[in-house]
């Protein structure tokens, strides 16, 4: 049974926001992580007495999972389903900072109720008046793709005609300090469209949140076909990722030379990319190789905006030049491969098809 993407909303690092436009001019932040772009006014799709009570995350889900729905032409999904690494570090932050101020006392509540991985599928089901299906993954690396296989699960099942599914993580500046211990990241503001340029150890950690409307059925505002969807836990080695790969091309009739487009979650870390070239050149060596993390950063759910960057090239038959990384783009863009990984042990491998 077919599954299509029918509506999008996306608020990134980039001007995302505007689904009229493909592809806009891409956003250099140089910094040491990139932060999203907000809407001028979030009047325009959240009470601002609502809105006031918010934090920045939870604005964010509220304001993307409102501009798919929209996008789709549906008023009520079949199901809302969340994916996120991290839930909502800021309100959470906020929360163990009170509580270590005021030893332990006189604790603000609010902080503490949006700090839960769910709140923001939840706020979405109360704005909505959506009484369906409402669940929340938190798989660090496959968040997003457990959320996504989920809603596939549902519709296959009847269970859904259609489903609200979404990545979501956010930076923090406390955030980003203490995961730097860990050396993930780069030492020093970098230009994060010349990410591929400069690879070294590190890359430049970001967020952003993306919904995807999932319908059973191509509509008028359908972007593509999403063929199949495969995830794959510390493989021994790439071999074991490129038997997935030719798994899921083999379950929908396809070879590797039926790919045009392999867009990958390269993000300029010599050793992540390493993984991503030796794939590319076993299975893939001539063909348009194209990544998206230089635009949005590297974070839990990243691979929603690597989907999002898919589904408008599917759709526009434009690849933005900033994201090409090898070979010329393809004059018809009917297939992609999107292959991404988090620390080279959760890999996903997504297969798109034009409509």
């Amino acid at each position: 049974m077919s599954t299509y993407i029918s509506g999008i909303g996306c608020i990134s690092p980039q001007k995302t926001i505007d689904n009229s436009v493909f592809p806009a001019e891409a956003v250099n932040q140089n910094a040491l992580f990139l932060q999203c772009i907000q809407p001028e006014s979030y009047r325009d799709y959240i009470n601002p007495i609502l809105s006031r009570r918010l934090s920045k995350i939870i604005k964010m889900g509220i304001t993307s999972a409102l501009i798919s729905i929209k996008d789709a032409g549906i008023s009520n999904p079949g199901a809302i389903i969340t994916g996120t690494g991290l839930g909502c570090v800021e309100d959470t932050e906020k929360f163990l900072m009170t509580m270590l101020d005021n030893n332990e006392t006189l604790m603000n509540p609010t902080n503490f109720m949006q700090s839960t991985y769910n709140t923001i599928s939840s706020q979405i089901a109360i704005i909505l008046k959506c009484f369906n299906y409402n669940s929340t993954y938190v798989h660090r690396g496959f968040s997003f793709e457990s959320a996504l296989t989920d809603a596939i699960d549902l519709m296959q099942s009847t269970v859904a005609e259609s489903a609200l599914v979404g990545g979501i993580d956010e930076i923090t500046e406390n955030h980003f300090n203490v995961t730097s211990l860990l050396g993930h990241w780069r030492t020093k503001p970098q230009n994060n469209l010349e990410l591929f340029e400069h690879k070294q150890k590190g890359t430049l950690p970001g967020e952003g949140s993306v919904f995807f409307t999932l319908t059973r059925n191509k509509q008028a505002s359908t972007y593509c076909e999403l063929k199949g969807i495969k995830t794959v836990y510390k493989p021994a080695t790439m071999d074991v990722v490129a038997g997935s790969i030719c798994a899921l091309l083999a379950e929908n009739k396809l070879t590797a030379h039926n790919i045009d487009l392999i867009i990958t979650g390269m993000n300029g870390d010599q050793q992540g990319d390493a993984v991503y070239d030796e794939i590319c050149q076993t299975m893939f060596d001539t063909k348009a190789v194209a990544g998206f993390k230089n635009l949005c950063g590297e974070y839990h759910t990243a691979s929603a905006f690597g989907l999002w960057l898919a589904a408008n090239i599917l759709k526009w038959q434009e690849v933005p030049k900033i994201s090409i990384y090898k070979g010329f783009r393809p004059n018809t863009i009917q297939n992609i491969l999107l292959h991404n990984h988090v620390e080279g042990k959760q890999h996903s491998i997504m297969l798109l098809s034009k409509v």
